[in-house]
């Protein structure tokens, strides 16, 4: 997925920059959440009268990729309202074109 946001991130069209942006968002969720291990174990929860926690889920990664993806959306949501100011002020998506204009 790395592989495919960077490819994506390095063509000419906005929306595939975009697209590409998305890819590295959830490939990075995907390496939290394969790093954290994957292991069956019960919830972090304490019962009445228990007073050591042994063999409990690890929260921490749950949290930060929960966050993780709450700022993917925000940063995407960002750029596709960027995308669509652009493509009213320049009548294009692809920067070749905007270049040219330029020149």
């Amino acid at each position: 997925m790395y592989s495919a946001g960077v490819y994506l991130m390095l063509r000419r069209s906005l929306v595939k920059l975009i697209l590409g942006i998305i890819f590295l968002s959830n490939a990075t969720n995907l390496v939290i959440f394969v790093s954290s291990g994957l292991t069956k174990a019960k919830p972090p929860f304490i019962e009445s009268g228990q007073t050591a926690i042994s063999d409990v889920a690890d929260p921490l990664p749950q949290a930060l990729i929960l966050t993780a993806i709450v700022i993917g959306f925000g940063i995407t949501a960002f750029s596709l309202a960027l995308l669509y100011r652009f493509y009213k002020v320049n009548e294009t998506e692809d920067l070749d074109m905007v270049k040219e204009d330029l020149e």
